[in-house]
């Protein structure tokens, strides 16, 4: 049995500090405290409004005696063994001063997903400062993460030949992210043309990018490189959001991104993101249903369609534990993994503990 699985169900306890409390961090945190082999010792936050707030009334649950900071020097203090990096954008200055004082990341961001493919100033820092601190840094989420690399990987388990893969991605924007980011998507907003320049997209689909390169080599069927291209449908009819906002007819009211890894001049793996605001959009697209269509053509072909359930609680927070709880499952396995910038491929296959022993 490997390091990783005899520690895994040890007993073992992983310090863990969380980083960031916004809607993905205080679904962390409620994993974290729940979990029978973490500990969670501290608490970084933006929010004014939140410092020296306990991280268990933060995030909806009794307290834990943890109290929020704003103090990157308390959280090296605390000695964790894993930060849970989950805020808005990145910090690389914060980042090597964790990894290189001996701290492991785990992080939801999608630009630290796979080395070979990461921006090449960022990837020689990171990787200085996790051999400086003897760590490791992973990447994870529902998607990129889970869509582009754990499903793809199961159901390419019975191929000895592969043709082609395609992820669909189905995703109701207003029922997943809150106004603020549905405003900064431009969703609502005048289009002239369907067509829009890939570059308009920023660095959204670096972590496609990344993840759908690392599953390519993980196989042996290394990618040529990527075409990415994005269109637009507009709504219809009128569309009122829950806080008011009206996507007026005419306005973007749907998103379509695809990005195709090439392969001998051919998409070999494509990533499409379906993301709507309405189904009432003037270009047909079929938006039915949330999840992923998933269909492979090879020797042993599929089509596999995962949608979403419905728990107990809210529905956005329910679809925060998809890319947050991944990040919580793989932390005694990136702990004990080798130093450097370490994908699913690198590690023994995750197994969630759900109970005590």
């Amino acid at each position: 049995m490997g390091q990783s699985n005899r520690r895994q169900h040890s007993d073992e306890t992983y310090r863990v500090v969380q980083w960031a409390a916004g809607r993905m961090g205080k679904k962390a945190i409620r994993d974290v405290v729940e979990h029978p082999r973490l500990e969670l010792v501290g608490l970084y936050v933006y929010s004014d409004g939140k410092v020296g707030q306990d991280a268990g009334v933060l995030a909806g649950i009794d307290p834990v005696g943890v109290l929020a900071t704003q103090d990157i020097d308390e959280i090296v203090a605390l000695q964790p063994d894993c930060v849970l990096y989950m805020r808005e954008g990145f910090d690389l200055d914060d980042l090597t001063r964790l990894l290189s004082s001996g701290i492991n990341v785990i992080t939801t961001r999608s630009e630290f997903f796979y080395a070979s493919t990461m921006d090449p100033t960022i990837r020689a820092r990171v990787e200085e400062a996790c051999r400086q601190g003897g760590t490791s840094i992973h990447a994870t989420g529902s998607s990129p993460g889970y869509s582009t690399t754990t499903m793809p990987l199961t159901l390419l388990y019975p191929m000895r030949r592969l043709d082609e893969l395609t992820i669909d991605e189905y995703a109701d924007i207003p029922a997943s992210v809150g106004p603020d980011m549905i405003r900064l998507m431009g969703f609502g907003t005048s289009v002239v043309t369907t067509e829009v320049p890939a570059e308009r997209m920023g660095t959204a689909f670096v972590g496609y990018q990344q993840s759908l390169a690392a599953l390519a080599d993980a196989i042996g069927l290394p990618l040529d490189g990527f075409e990415v291209r994005a269109e637009v449908a507009r709504a219809t009819e009128p569309h009122t959001l829950s806080d008011g906002y009206v996507i007026e007819k005419g306005t973007m009211a749907a998103q379509r991104v695809t990005v195709a890894g090439m392969r001998d001049g051919r998409p070999f793996m494509t990533f499409r993101a379906h993301w709507f605001c309405t189904q009432h959009l003037d270009q047909g697209w079929n938006m039915g249903g949330e999840g992923w269509l998933f269909t492979t053509r090879g020797d042993a072909p599929m089509r596999v369609r995962v949608t979403y359930g419905t728990t107990g609680e809210g529905y956005s927070e329910q679809l925060a534990g998809y890319t947050a709880t991944p990040a919580v499952n793989t932390i005694p396995y990136i702990v004990d993994a080798e130093p450097g910038i370490r994908t699913i491929f690198d590690l023994p296959p995750v197994v969630p503990v759900l109970g005590a022993e």
